[in-house]
């Protein structure tokens, strides 16, 4: 090989080689041609790691490449979402985060270790599931507008659970007090669960949970449902109305997402291919069925609305982190 040739390629830099690699391995049709490693920034047995793992068997089997799914959990999805986000943009590593990792983060800490919207390409949201509305059947509050009402006739007396400051359902419920013009106060726990169990042991009176969490609780008379946040009623809780119906608003309890994403960088191709196969994979009888068990509903967004809808979201969490007094860390 000529000395020039040789003096060229050592001065390709890392960032172009990959560049490079990337756009051959797009163009030729060849990827993937080896294991995809994706990252739940959560840990195993949750609706992250629920959805990467049917997602990966189908994706694998259709492309024909091992998908491996290797969990990476902490401060509320960011050290699974760094480890992405500074990974080589080439396909081969993926990201299942939800919205909070997404769109209230940026507004939680105040060194971030990525930018979604800079560090992330965006493959599509996979799956959502709402949130439902549940009390302690001591409230005697059969509806929202009753929820109100007693709110109301005694301010600052009533609390709700939520799963820690900053949580999905943390925000949801104030922004049910600001629609609402009520005073639920707010007591963190640690988890879902702990905080289903405050409301049915009496310690609080309210929370919002995903449906699974609570049903059985529901169904033996230990909490009442009294609202979902969905378009439409759901199959799990027939009877329950929505929101709207009760008068509280369709984006007031925002249902919780888990989406896939990759480095920023990776090639439009890789993108389209992934995002093609991920609805592939979503449109399987037997993924929906796991997935409705467990609370969920299949998405498959496009990258586009995945971007639209987390660029409202951040705007939207961000107002009301600074209304209701949330310091960043």
């Amino acid at each position: 090989m000529p000395r020039w040739k040789s003096i060229a390629l050592i001065l390709v830099t890392p960032f172009c080689a990959i560049a490079l690699a990337t756009s051959a391995i797009a163009q030729s049709g060849a990827y993937p041609n080896r294991t995809i490693r994706m990252v739940v920034a959560f840990p195993p047995g949750g609706g992250a790691d629920l959805t990467a793992r049917l997602l990966a068997q189908k994706m694998g089997e259709s492309m024909g490449q091992p998908v491996v799914v290797e969990n990476k959990p902490g401060a509320n999805g960011s050290i699974g979402s760094e480890v992405v986000a500074k990974s080589p943009p080439d396909g081969y590593t993926l990201l299942v985060l939800d919205r909070g990792a997404l769109s209230i983060n940026p507004s939680l800490y105040a060194k971030l270790p990525y930018d979604p919207l800079k560090d992330l390409a965006f493959v599509g949201i996979a799956s959502e599931g709402p949130y439902v509305l549940v009390v302690n059947p001591s409230l005697n509050v059969k509806s929202l507008g009753e929820l109100v009402a007693v709110s109301k006739a005694k301010p600052g007396t009533l609390n709700y659970a939520s799963f820690g400051i900053g949580s999905l359902p943390h925000l949801n419920l104030e922004a049910l007090n600001q629609r609402m013009g009520i005073d639920l106060v707010h007591v963190p726990y640690k988890g879902a669960a702990p905080a289903a169990q405050a409301v049915v042991a009496g310690e609080v009176g309210v929370t919002i949970s995903s449906v699974p969490a609570v049903q059985g609780f529901i169904k033996d008379g230990r909490l009442r449902a009294i609202a979902v946040g969905a378009d439409k009623r759901i199959a799990l809780l027939p009877d329950v109305p929505t929101m709207t119906e009760s008068g509280g608003g369709a984006d007031t309890l925002i249902p919780v997402f888990f989406a896939v994403a990759a480095p920023a960088g990776t090639p439009p191709a890789v993108i389209a291919r992934l995002n093609a196969e991920m609805k592939k994979a979503l449109a399987d009888p037997a993924v929906a069925e796991k997935l409705q068990n467990a609370g969920l509903e299949p998405t498959g967004s496009s990258p586009e609305q995945m971007l639209a809808t987390v660029k409202q979201d951040t705007a939207h969490f961000s107002a009301l982190v600074k209304q209701i007094g949330i310091k960043p860390e």
